[in-house]
């Protein structure tokens, strides 16, 4: 590898999301701030909301109807 054109790489960086919880891994950025981590995400928290939508088929279908 050549010196000196690599990013400084600290083992020890901090991730703090805005729920409050904070983790330590490696990067090149020594502290992070991000919004949602897997502690608040609804995806991960298991409070994820499905929205039953009709599908674009059904829509038009339904519109052509009428029309007919």
């Amino acid at each position: 590898m050549k010196e000196k054109i690599h990013p400084q790489y600290f083992q020890k960086a901090t991730i703090s999301c805005a729920c409050g919880n904070s983790l330590q891994t490696g990067s090149t950025i020594e502290m992070l701030k991000v919004e949602v981590c897997s502690s608040c995400h609804p995806f991960y928290t298991g409070k994820e909301k499905t929205l039953d939508k009709v599908g674009q088929v059904q829509k038009f279908k339904s519109r052509l109807a009428k029309k007919l």
